[in-house]
């Protein structure tokens, strides 16, 4: 059901309803009340302009809700708690779509803090805006102590370019700077879960430049010092004409473009996009002097510090407990965080051999218990079993686990029927593995 109005007229009414027992989608609709002059005094009453937006809950239409516009602050909220009270249903898929409202650039939803501070995690609140677009786990705020009972406001709004250093403004151009941020009862707060991160959407058309490598359109996270921070996992994705990418901390996001080559990556190779998506996001800066050396083996040490970058998993700057062959070179903190993290526990003797060639079953065992520490272990199914090919009883037993799961979600396709999961890997296959866990 949704609300509505007269146009040109001075009503406009609303209906009510019950809401449904699970999920909850919400859009927008308005209702223009038209001014009348007087030819007396030569006055005129402001045209009133009254927006709605829209509910459904686990895909069945709501009520439309109204949105609050002020056009002093140029913002646009539309209120869950008053508006939907108790009857709203926690553990659904919730979607609030609003509609563009003119000389606005700041959306809030407004929303009470039992909504998003369920401890099973259940449950999402997408919030659609022509901004951008939020997607809030149920337990987005679990663990922030003293907010029982109080009310939470999640914001999206153009941000302002002008308070940006120079060069970040340049690099930026005209692609889009959103800031997120979180308030609780009025007050902004510095919102950082690690377990449970919030997917957001910018609409963005690529230029025609950049469609050329679309692998190169990246996020950036603007930190304290004004410093462009990449987002790995951010990517366009032209079929819903949007930048996705999920983070765990509210900031300042811009959409940027940074395409890298190399001197032995050519565009016809099979590996050129994915060692383009890499190097774009700083995950790889490659050999030295403009080569990436696609065919080369990969190191354990390599691919542990490209994997750490993919993720946002610091190296530990003083890391006092280390493997004894972990050096002092590139790899060596990124060692000590690993061993601490329980990451790896090494080859045996307190030793990670980070100079040994790669194989496949070591890597995908590194890179599942990264992302189990990091609450990242992907969950969509392929339909692909592990003992659909043929050469899966080679996999060593401690290797199993990890090698099932990539099978499971795709990560993992194989070739020729075969797993070769003993065999070393390639620099440009590493790449491919990555591009496939971040761009999805």
């Amino acid at each position: 059901t949704s609300g509505g109005g007269t146009f040109g007229s001075t009503t406009s009414a609303s209906t009510t309803f019950t809401m449904p027992a699970n999920a909850v989608t919400i859009t927008a609709n308005f209702t223009y009340n038209g001014g009348s002059s007087s030819g007396g005094n030569n006055t005129s009453t402001t045209p009133t302009q009254t927006y709605y937006a829209e509910v459904s809950v686990n895909n069945t239409l709501g009520n439309s809700l109204s949105v609050t516009v002020d056009e002093s602050t140029k913002n646009a909220t539309v209120d869950l708690s008053d508006q939907l009270g108790n009857e709203f249903n926690n553990g659904g898929i919730t979607i609030i779509n609003v509609p563009s409202v003119p000389g606005v650039n700041h959306y809030t939803l407004g929303i009470p803090i039992a909504y998003l501070s369920t401890s099973d995690g259940e449950g999402t609140f997408t919030f659609n805006t022509n901004t951008g677009s939020m997607t809030l786990p149920a337990d987005m705020l679990v663990g922030i102590s003293g907010i029982e009972g109080k009310k939470a406001a999640i914001t999206i709004s153009q941000g302002d370019k002008s308070e940006l250093p120079d060069s970040v403004k340049a690099a930026i151009g005209d692609r889009p700077l959103l800031q997120l941020a979180v308030t609780i009862d009025g007050e902004v707060i510095e919102w950082n879960n690690p377990n449970s991160p919030v997917s957001i959407s910018i609409p963005y058309i690529p230029t025609e430049e950049e469609l050329q490598h679309p692998e190169s359109i990246v996020i950036w996270y603007i930190d304290s010092s004004g410093k462009p921070v990449s987002v790995p996992n951010g990517h366009y994705d032209p079929i819903s004409g949007t930048v996705f990418f999920e983070t765990t901390h509210f900031s300042y996001y811009a959409v940027g473009y940074n395409e890298v080559s190399f001197k032995d990556v050519a565009d016809t190779s099979w590996y050129s996009k994915t060692v383009g998506f890499i190097a774009a996001r700083g995950i790889t800066t490659g050999k030295g002097e403009g080569i990436y050396s696609p065919e080369a083996k990969l190191t354990r040490g390599e691919f542990l510090v490209m994997m750490m970058r993919a993720y946002g998993i610091a190296p530990d700057t003083n890391g006092s407990d280390n493997f004894l062959d972990a050096g002092n070179t590139y790899y060596t903190d990124y060692l000590a965080a690993a061993k601490r993290l329980g990451i790896t526990g090494g080859v045996g003797n307190n030793r990670f051999a980070p100079d040994k060639e790669i194989t496949r079953q070591e890597m995908f065992t590194l890179l599942y218990n990264a992302l189990n520490v990091i609450g990242g272990l992907p969950e969509s199914n392929s339909g692909k079993e592990l003992s659909s090919f043929s050469d899966a009883d080679q996999i060593a037993p401690w290797a199993k686990n990890a090698m099932t799961l990539f099978v499971d979600t795709g990560a993992i396709s194989g070739s020729n029927g075969k797993l070769f999961a003993t065999s070393t890997t390639t620099r440009a296959e590493m790449a491919q593995v990555l591009y496939n866990l971040l761009s999805k």
